[in-house]
């Protein structure tokens, strides 16, 4: 047993215990945000209701990344992206834009219809198609533009909090945590996430955990929360105690392992040892429910497995699974097919050693792309407008 680490409270919400799920693009829809609440609530690999009196708001779960010009525009695809389940409370979207005034549209229109209860901007995404837009991990190097979006999105949010996940910077000669964690907290942002790493690293190397240490110090008037190689309940305890940091965001590290927000919020309750180790059996049974809850959640079975796909590898980690079995696995269309292939593999082989590891794309030393001239001046933003919008969202 060890001491619990304390709530986080971002504006009226208590996070209890101060863990986030980190947006990723086509992976933190409604199915998977299920899950991953479901195994922190106490749920279990059996399903069904929550045990020893789990539940009711443990941890933060955030929609995929949600494109604010998209949203305006009501555009299809992203209205069903930002649809939560009853039980989801509070409701979280991630927000990306570069443009301030269609930002505060965007904001508007979440507070005035009540689409959800905890807005956050994205400043971190460090994909070509963000970053070639002046958007994601490439805007905060332009100080008056990330001060306009900020100063734009707390004054339409209301009574809802605002929070922004970031990165270091564009690179190692362009870094920007320190400033734009200043400027956050001048214009009433609630809180800050920081991923230890730049923008031309993308998921390359390690994080830079003392960033998020320094980023502490230097914005100690509101919550920080650090986000970057957590691939265990251990790794996050870890974090806190070296940096400082008010809470952890987890991204990759739950990719095909939604149960490690089982691990952290018993970690985080005071019991570090309670960590769970599922058999073969135990995870298949797990990959047929995310699939079902896809294909609900899409209104259509076969689409669902279809988008499940990109999970399998993620799940079957570690596993003594054939390439072959994989690849047939990986191409299933239906509950049907995808159950009668895991049915086929040895389902009482234990948790592999070192299936807790990183997983997901381990890709670094990316040339960032930005626009014509981004890096002449760290604050002129001449060029910006609403034109600079991505027009989809999840991505």
């Amino acid at each position: 047993m060890s001491t619990p680490v304390p709530p986080l409270q971002i504006g009226p919400h208590t996070v209890r215990p101060p863990v986030v799920l980190a947006p990723m693009a086509g992976i933190t829809n409604a199915p998977f945000r299920t899950l991953c609440r479901h195994f922190a609530e106490g749920e279990g690999f059996a399903g069904g209701a929550a045990k020893d009196g789990a539940g009711g708001g443990k941890g933060l779960f955030v929609s995929e990344m949600i494109t604010t010009r998209a949203l305006v525009e009501r555009n299809e695809k992203t209205m069903q992206l930002i649809r939560f389940e009853a039980s989801e409370k509070p409701r979280s979207i991630q927000l990306y834009g570069v443009d301030p005034a269609t930002v505060g549209k965007a904001v508007r229109m979440i507070a005035e219809e009540d689409l959800a209860d905890h807005i956050d901007l994205n400043f971190g995404c460090p994909v070509p198609k963000v970053t070639r837009k002046g958007g994601g991990s490439a805007l905060p190097y332009k100080r008056h533009l990330l001060r306009a979006i900020l100063r734009e999105a707390v004054s339409g949010a209301g009574d809802l909090p605002v929070t922004m996940k970031m990165r270091k910077g564009i690179d190692d000669d362009h870094i920007t945590y320190l400033d734009a964690g200043r400027i956050a907290v001048e214009e009433g942002v609630t809180a800050i996430a920081l991923h230890g790493r730049t923008a031309a690293q993308h998921y390359g190397g390690t994080a830079d955990w003392e960033a998020i240490a320094r980023l502490k110090e230097h914005v100690p008037e509101i919550p920080v929360l650090g986000n970057g190689d957590i691939w265990s309940a251990q790794d996050a305890l870890r974090m806190v105690r070296e940096t400082g940091c008010d809470g952890v965001v987890v991204g990759r590290g739950c990719l095909g392992r939604p149960w490690l927000f089982a691990d952290l919020v018993a970690a985080f309750e005071g019991r570090p040892d309670d960590i769970a180790e599922p058999s073969l059996r135990e995870v298949a049974d797990v990959m047929v429910r995310h699939a079902t809850l896809l294909g609900e959640w899409i209104g259509d079975e076969s689409k669902g497995v279809v988008d499940f796909r990109k999970h399998v590898a993620w799940y079957l980690k570690g596993f003594a699974v054939g390439s072959e079995m994989r690849k047939r696995l990986a191409i299933t269309s239906s509950l049907a097919e995808l159950r009668a292939g895991l049915d086929e593999l040895d389902l009482d082989q234990p948790w592999p050693a070192g299936a807790d590891g990183p997983r997901g794309r381990t890709s670094g030393n990316n040339r960032v792309v930005l626009p014509d001239g981004w890096l002449k001046d760290p604050y002129d933003c001449a060029g910006i407008s609403e034109e600079a919008e991505l027009d989809t969202s999840g991505g």
